[in-house]
């Protein structure tokens, strides 16, 4: 079996922090967010090989990834794109990668910016027990939330109904960007585009395919986190960290009060200044400051500002007259 971590987008919601890095490399504790994911399929003997799926613009930067780390599966495949506006869609990209590469046996498809609480080799095991299309589904507890996912009805744990991104949708339970695939569909790929069927989001391949052929359903409880907007990504860090805070031994913290949910990277200095659920990246310089739900970037300087759900690209320099309050 081989699997396909999707790691082609640019994270136009996440920038400026992530106009020049891909999103899954942002830090959740210790690891990165793709970690968690190359970690569990790397683990796996059932897994051969795993293709990172990104773009021209950040390729150099997954390949310089992948000689640091200890992954032997993990290889880069690329579309040639290097803009949002140039992409091919999600299941373009995948039936391009399928041919490109000459996947022929059965597949993983998972998205490299999810951060998710269940073991993946769990998932290979359900698609094992049926050989059919499985997909992961998740109760989001939310009729709005549910409104930009796909919708899953069940019965037992086939799927009977599937509904992409829905605008009344009548249930809680979505997919989430984690499927398997038997090696019988992959022509259906071609047969799906060549229909002139949506090339975008793979719910909508899943909604086509649905109703032509058997779709089963791995149902988990616990943690999913889509990373795709600063507030996803701070709520992953804030399940991660659990309450707790994580300071690196080389950052220097003088005069200040660091709350719960917050992580301070190598060689960030804060004196005399509040931070509270954020992210302070390295070599940043933090004084007589409120940090609250924020996420600031490398080789900053921050000093007599407050800043609230604030995303602050690197190398800014922000200096005010606003003392830091409780």
């Amino acid at each position: 079996m081989q699997a396909i971590v999707l790691a082609g987008g640019y994270a136009t919601r996440l920038w400026p922090v992530t106009k020049e890095r891909p999103k899954m490399f942002l830090p959740i504790g210790e690891e990165t967010v793709i970690d968690t994911v190359l970690a569990d399929l790397e683990a796996d003997a059932r897994i051969s090989e795993v293709y990172i799926s990104t773009n021209e613009r950040f390729a150099s930067d997954f390949e310089a990834y992948l000689d640091a780390a200890a992954y032997e599966k993990a290889t880069i495949s690329v579309e040639e794109t290097t803009a949002e506006d140039e992409k091919f869609g999600v299941v373009g990209a995948l039936a391009q990668l399928l041919e490109r590469e000459g996947i022929d046996d059965d597949f993983l498809v998972i998205a490299g910016d999810n951060l998710i609480s269940f073991d993946i080799s769990e998932f290979i095991d359900h698609f094992e027990t049926h050989s059919a299309t499985t997909l992961a589904a998740y109760d989001v507890g939310s009729t709005e939330r549910a409104k930009s996912y796909g919708l899953v009805e069940l019965d037992g744990d086939r799927v009977v109904d599937f509904q992409e991104k829905p605008s009344e949708p009548n249930s809680t339970l979505v997919s989430i960007a984690c499927y398997a695939f038997p090696a019988a569909t992959i022509p259906l790929f071609e047969t799906y585009l060549a229909d002139g069927e949506n090339p975008d989001e793979p719910g909508w391949f899943i909604q086509w395919l649905q109703s032509r052929d058997d779709v089963y359903a791995f149902t988990f409880d616990g943690a999913w986190f889509d990373i795709g907007t600063p507030e996803s990504y701070l709520d992953a860090v804030e399940w991660h960290l659990d309450g707790e805070t994580h300071i690196a031994e080389d950052a220097t913290i003088e005069s200040a009060a660091i709350g719960d949910n917050v992580h301070v990277m190598s060689g960030a200095a804060v004196g005399d200044s509040i931070v509270e659920s954020s992210v302070v990246f390295p070599e940043k310089t933090v004084t007589n400051a409120t940090i609250r739900r924020s996420i600031v970037d490398e080789e900053c300087q921050i000093e007599d500002v407050n800043l609230n759900a604030t995303l602050v690209g690197g190398q800014t320099q922000l200096q005010g007259s606003q003392s830091p309050s409780e």
